[in-house]
C-alpha cells in the first residue's frame, strides 16, 4: 500500500468518526427533546387545570378559596404557547404567542386549523381543548445537531483548506531548495569535464578516435548544461516564447528516438506555419514535460509499441495528446499520477509528472491530465495550452509576435 493509498483511507476514517460523533449527538438530542416535549405537555395540562378551576370560581368563591398556587401555576408557564378552545370551536384563552398575537382571534384560529391539519391530537380537559406548541427552547433543541454539523463541517474544511495551504507551501519550497541546489551541483563536475575535454584535445591534437569521443562527451555536456538549465528554472519565472508546436515536438521526438528501443515507432504529425499552432512556453522546460511523457510511455510498453502524438485548437487552446499503447493506468489513479512521490516502478521516485504539472500549470498557464486509459490498451495525456499572441501588420505578411520571437526569425 503506497502512501497515497494511507492518505485516502485516513480522509475516510476521519469521515466515518464525524459522522459517528454527529449520530451519536442527534440520537441524544432527541432523547433529551423527548422526554421535555413529555414534560411540557404535563406542565400543559397542569396550567389547564389551574385555568379551568379559577373559571369555575364565582366571586363569592374567592373570598373563601386560597387561588395563590393556581395564580403560581398560570404565571410560571412562560414559554410554551398555549390555545384554550371551547366546544363551540371559539377560543378561550392563548398565552406566549408573541406581543399582539395572543389577543388576535384571527391568528389564533389559524394557528388551531393548521395544528388540526398536521394530526395534532389536543389535550381534552372540562369543556376544552388545549393546542399547544413546543416552547423556543425545544425548537432550538431539536436544530442543534444540525447547527453542531454545521460548524463541525466549517471547522473541518476551514482546516483542511488551511492544512492543504501550509503543506503546499512546505513542498514549493522544498521543490525550489532542491532544484536550485541540484543545478548548481551540476555546474561543478560540468564545468570540470569541459576543462578535462579540452585538455584531452591539446595533448592528441592528431588523434581521430580521440576527436570522436571529445565530439560525443561534448554531446553529452550539453545536455548536461541543458538538465541543470532546466533545474535552475525551477521556482524563478520563465521566459516564456513564442513557438511553433509542431517544430518543438518534433525536437522531443528527435531526441528521445535515438534512445528507444528499435521495436517502438513515433508517429508524430508535421504541421504547417500557422497562427493556430503557435504557444508560449519555455523551450526547455517544455521540452523537459514532453521528454517524461515520452519516457513514462517507453516504460510503460516495455521495448515495443507505437507513441502516437497529435495536435488541435479551439478559439483559445492548442491542445497536445501523446498517447501510447502500453500496460495502462488504473481508472482511479488519474489524479494520483500527478502527486509527488507516486511511482509503479521499481527503480522511480514519482517526481517527472509531478514536475511536468507544475511546469505546465504554474509556468505556462495550462494545464495536464490523463484524457484517457485502460489496462494493457495504453494511455493518452494531454497538455493544453494557451495560443501565442499573433499581431499582423499592414506592411508584411509576415507574422509578428507580441512580446517574443517566432522561432527561427531574428
Amino acid at each position: 500500500m503506497d502512501i497515497y493509498q494511507r492518505t485516502s483511507r485516513w480522509k475516510i476514517y476521519l469521515a466515518i468518526g464525524g459522522i459517528i460523533i454527529v449520530l451519536i449527538s442527534m440520537i441524544y438530542t432527541n432523547h433529551l427533546a423527548s422526554q421535555i416535549a413529555e414534560q411540557e405537555k404535563k406542565t400543559t395540562q397542569i396550567w389547564t387545570m389551574a385555568q379551568e378551576e379559577i373559571n369555575d370560581l364565582d366571586d363569592e368563591d374567592y373570598a373563601y378559596v386560597d387561588v395563590t398556587l393556581h395564580n403560581e401555576i398560570l404565571l410560571s408557564n412562560t414559554n410554551i404557547p398555549v390555545i384554550l378552545v371551547n366546544e363551540r370551536g371559539g377560543i378561550n384563552a392563548a398565552i406566549n404567542f408573541g406581543e399582539g398575537k395572543d389577543d388576535n382571534e384571527d391568528f389564533l384560529k389559524n394557528e388551531v386549523k393548521r395544528m388540526q391539519e398536521e394530526g395534532f391530537e389536543p389535550i381534552e380537559g372540562y369543556a376544552v381543548s388545549i393546542y399547544y406548541q413546543e416552547s423556543k427552547l425545544l425548537t432550538q433543541l431539536r436544530y442543534f445537531p444540525y447547527i453542531q454539523l454545521l460548524l463541525i463541517s466549517a471547522f473541518i474544511l476551514f482546516g483542511y483548506l488551511a492544512f492543504n495551504s501550509a503543506r503546499r507551501a512546505e513542498q514549493n519550497r522544498v521543490w525550489v531548495g532542491m532544484a536550485k541546489e541540484t543545478a548548481h551541483q551540476l555546474g561543478t563536475p560540468i564545468s570540470a569535464i569541459l576543462a578535462w575535454m579540452e585538455h584531452l584535445k591539446m595533448i592528441r591534437e592528431d588523434d581521430n578516435e580521440v576527436k570522436e569521443v571529445v565530439q560525443e562527451l561534448t554531446k553529452d555536456v550539453d545536455r548536461l548544461e541543458l538538465i541543470a538549465e532546466r533545474f535552475s528554472k525551477i521556482g524563478s519565472e520563465p521566459k516564456l516564447e513564442t513557438i511553433d508546436v509542431y517544430e518543438e515536438l518534433e525536437k522531443c521526438r528527435s531526441y528521445m528516438a535515438k534512445r528507444a528501443p528499435r521495436k517502438v515507432s513515433f508517429h508524430f504529425p508535421k504541421g504547417q506555419q500557422s497562427a493556430n499552432h503557435y504557444i508560449n512556453i519555455n523551450p526547455p522546460l517544455f521540452d523537459w514535460v514532453v521528454e517524461n511523457l515520452l519516457r513514462n510511455a517507453l516504460d510503460a510498453m516495455e521495448g515495443k509499441g507505437q507513441i502516437r502524438a497529435e495536435v488541435y485548437t479551439d478559439k483559445d487552446f492548442v491542445y497536445i495528446d501523446i498517447s501510447d499503447t502500453g500496460k495502462g493506468i488504473p481508472a482511479g489513479k488519474f489524479k494520483t499520477v500527478f502527486q509527488p512521490g507516486f511511482t509503479t516502478k521499481k527503480r522511480g521516485w514519482g517526481l517527472g509528472l509531478s514536475l511536468a504539472k507544475r511546469i505546465i500549470e504554474q509556468y505556462h498557464s495550462g494545464k495536464i491530465f490523463v484524457k484517457k486509459s485502460a489496462e494493457n490498451s495504453g494511455t493518452t495525456f494531454t497538455i493544453q495550452l494557451p495560443k501565442g499572441n499573433l499581431l499582423m501588420t499592414n506592411t508584411e505578411s509576415s507574422p509578428q509576435w507580441e512580446g517574443s520571437k517566432v522561432l527561427g526569425q531574428p
